[in-house]
């Protein structure tokens, strides 16, 4: 099994019916930012960002935003 990590912003953006421009505006995280965390493309996320984003959330458990997305070989 083969373990990857998947970030899940796009589900909360679709849940909370936000844009990336707003939640751009409500965390100061630059929207190119945004847009690579969304389509699972950064290497390292500082955890200043995951902060950002579980407090505009109020995420209570950081699987919320992030967890392993598991693929079989």
């Amino acid at each position: 099994m083969k373990h990857e990590i998947e970030i899940k912003l796009q589900k909360l953006l679709f849940e909370h019916k936000m844009t990336y421009q707003e939640l751009s505006n409500k965390t100061g995280i630059s929207l190119r930012t945004i847009s690579m965390l969304v389509n699972n493309k950064m290497e390292r996320i500082p955890k200043g960002v995951l902060c950002k984003i579980a407090d505009v959330f109020e995420l209570e458990d950081i699987r919320e935003i992030i967890d392993f997305k598991n693929e079989t070989k």
